[in-house]
């Protein structure tokens, strides 16, 4: 007989909500003190289902960005609006049904990793990177089933374009899975992680950094007659990574930012 209660993935829930006030405590000060996070749009949070929705963003560290995520969520729960003040408030009781999709290998580096996935990470397999290489392998439905069950009992956060590099395509597995499971969909977009955070965001590399993360209004979406192409569209647009927003940007910001990817291509993993 199990003595306590556990999530759908079978992680104690006492457990979960330990990680989740002690790493909310211990990175707090990341993004409310050595640097400030700019918030928009947290007021949303307060009006979506309990479960059911699908946070969709552009990537670009491997853990900073859903820890900022986190304590925007359940701070706007506890009435906070655009503000990560009073931690000890709203990380007294945090919800505890938020997933977010990362990749096997990714979570399974390093002790702090592992501590983060029981925290809340659905892990898939890369069907197109393992290992430093470019490889082409089928979905595991096993992982796209623990993504529509985490769908069925909470929140996910999830990164389309599968990779912390800017301005690269959208993965149409989440197309796949808005199409199946037909969740709220709320476009996120964020700034300033990549210049506060090494990749991992583990590491501080830059204090006094500006970051901004935007809430935007749920996605209209027809999930019936939408194409996946159609759908794939919609979200690069949301999340301001569509080529037309890279058009705009000036000549020489867009050549260093090529320069940038080639040097990360090396350490992309």
């Amino acid at each position: 007989m199990i003595l306590y209660k556990q999530n759908i993935f079978g992680q104690a829930l006492f457990i979960k909500r330990f990680l989740i006030k002690f790493l909310g405590y211990v990175s707090w000060r990341r993004y409310g003190k050595f640097n400030k996070l700019q918030i928009e749009g947290s007021e949303i949070i307060r009006n979506i289902p309990e479960s059911g929705v699908l946070f969709i963003s552009n990537h670009q560290t491997y853990f900073a960005d859903v820890a900022a995520m986190l304590h925007v969520f359940n701070a706007s729960l506890r009435g906070n609006v655009n503000d990560i003040r009073k931690p000890m408030k709203y990380l007294r009781k945090p919800k505890l049904n938020i997933y977010f999709v990362a990749a096997t290998e990714t979570m399974k580096k390093g002790l702090l990793p592992r501590l983060f996935a029981y925290g809340g990470a659905i892990t898939v397999q890369r069907t197109w990177r393992k290992d430093g290489k470019n490889i082409k392998r089928d979905v595991q439905m096993q992982d796209t089933d623990n993504i529509g069950k985490a769908l069925n009992e909470g929140w996910v956060i999830s990164f389309p374009q599968g990779t912390v590099k800017p301005w690269m395509p959208i993965r149409k597995g989440t197309a796949h899975i808005i199409k199946n499971y037909k969740p709220v969909v709320i476009p996120i977009v964020i700034d300033g992680f990549r210049r506060s955070f090494d990749k991992k965001g583990l590491f501080i590399k830059k204090k006094g950094i500006l970051q901004s993360m935007i809430i935007k209004e749920p996605l209209k979406i027809d999930y019936e007659n939408e194409s996946i192409d159609e759908i794939v569209e919609k979200i690069s647009y949301a999340i301001e990574q569509h080529p037309s927003f890279l058009e705009s940007i000036p000549k020489e910001t867009r050549v260093a930012m090529e320069e940038l990817n080639k040097k990360r291509e090396f350490w992309e993993y």
